[in-house]
């Protein structure tokens, strides 16, 4: 019997952080669509590769430190500290990147140029395996 209750602890446990991991990822996703300069939605729904290549790439370089910090900390407060960090510093990479060295990047992704969104794409899973390395213990 005590297997039953220690697996249910841990079941919710996986459920709790199942919910919280979901929904930063759905808070990261609605807050880099207002920041990007284009409709990601539209440009998808339309076919714009580039667009798609950008907005996964950004999706799976968060979601990288989530699961690294899903698996290094040990409260929900705790968590939520670095899931919120890992969201600004992914947004951070991609305003630096606009401001920086791809100043056009909104025509560009508009245009649906594939070399754009896989450059935005790079750039967003550089700095998601570089963060979720950093939240290691």
């Amino acid at each position: 019997m005590q297997d039953l209750h220690g697996f249910g602890g841990a079941a919710l446990a996986f459920v709790v952080a199942f919910v919280a991991a979901g929904l930063f990822t759905a808070a990261f996703k609605l807050i880099y669509q207002w920041v990007t300069p284009y409709d990601e939605a539209r440009l998808i729904r339309e076919g714009n590769v580039a667009a798609a290549l950008a907005l996964g790439g950004a999706l799976v370089g968060y979601v990288l430190p989530l699961a690294s910090a899903l698996s290094n900390t040990i409260s929900l407060t705790e968590f939520c500290a670095w899931a919120t960090l890992a969201g600004v510093i992914q947004i951070g990479a991609f305003t630096l990147v606009r401001v920086t060295v791809m100043k056009d990047v909104g025509a560009r992704i508009e245009r649906g140029e594939i070399a754009a969104g896989v450059y935005l794409m790079s750039i967003s899973l550089a700095v998601g395996v570089l963060n979720a390395a950093c939240m290691t213990a």
